[in-house]
């Protein structure tokens, strides 16, 4: 996989990595990044064709977890993961891969299945991700700010919120279109659940009370699955928990991290 991956980094102490979500970059964190600065030498990673990374020669889960290890290997301590939605299933996989590299994690709005299916309900239906991935085809703009508002929907706080999602999409550019739809499809395909409990480190999994793209339930399943996993909810919170509630999320955070 050749890319070139953009990272920001700010802060000292124990190596944290940062992973955004589907169709944004590593400035769609916010303030959350300068939070965690305090104690850690934060990067903060646009991922592959998006933000101003260049593109991978193809998106997979696999390849973007050989790109981010490569990348930090010049870390000698094991690694905090702070995955967010798609950034959240490739943290999961990068644990999987490469289990002493990672210290801890923690997943926000994360699922090891999108898509419903094959006796998984807490999920989005696949036709409607598909749905997502055909429209992608005809007017991606549109389809890309129609996602983000459905992050949004029944949340608390969520036209603020969602007006300060709009005003980082673009910030850094245009992601790829073709890293667009190979990343949505990651999205729609990936089931990780026969393999989340190999996953032994700490990990807090952090849930919107009103996430309709990934249902708290989900969340919930993912913690108790994973052999050192709690969950925390958000309430009033939807898919996007650090920008919407930022004082409850940033205090669950903390006392995980703070824990040790």
């Amino acid at each position: 996989m050749n890319t070139h991956l953009h990272v920001d980094t700010h802060g000292d102490g124990p190596p944290l990595v940062m992973l955004h979500g589907w169709a944004m970059h590593s400035g769609a964190w916010g303030a959350l990044v300068a939070d965690l600065a305090h104690g850690h030498r934060v990067h903060a990673v646009d991922l592959p064709g998006h933000g101003f990374s260049a593109p991978a020669t193809a998106f997979t889960l696999a390849g973007v977890v050989r790109s981010l290890d490569a990348a930090f290997a010049a870390e000698h301590l094991p690694l905090t993961l702070v995955g967010w939605s798609l950034g959240g299933q490739i943290a999961l996989a990068w644990a999987l891969a490469h289990p002493e590299r990672i210290a801890r994690l923690v997943l926000v709005a994360a699922t090891p299945r999108f898509a419903t299916g094959d006796g998984w309900e807490h999920a989005m239906s696949a036709e409607t991700l598909m749905r997502f991935g055909d429209e992608l085809n005809v007017a991606w703009k549109a389809t890309v700010l129609r996602f983000l508002t459905l992050q949004l929907r029944g949340s608390e706080h969520g036209h603020a919120t969602l007006a300060a999602l709009r005003g980082a999409l673009f910030a850094r550019g245009e992601p790829s279109r073709r890293t667009l739809t190979e990343a949505l499809a990651a999205l729609t395909t990936t089931d990780l659940r026969a393999d989340v409990g190999r996953i032994a480190q700490p990990a807090l999994v952090v849930a919107g009370e009103r996430d309709a793209l990934t249902p708290p339930a989900a969340s919930e399943w993912l913690a108790a699955a994973m052999g050192n996993g709690r969950f925390a909810r958000i309430d009033g919170a939807a898919h996007v928990p650090f920008l919407s509630h930022p004082g409850e999320f940033g205090e669950a955070v903390r006392g995980f991290l703070d824990a040790g």
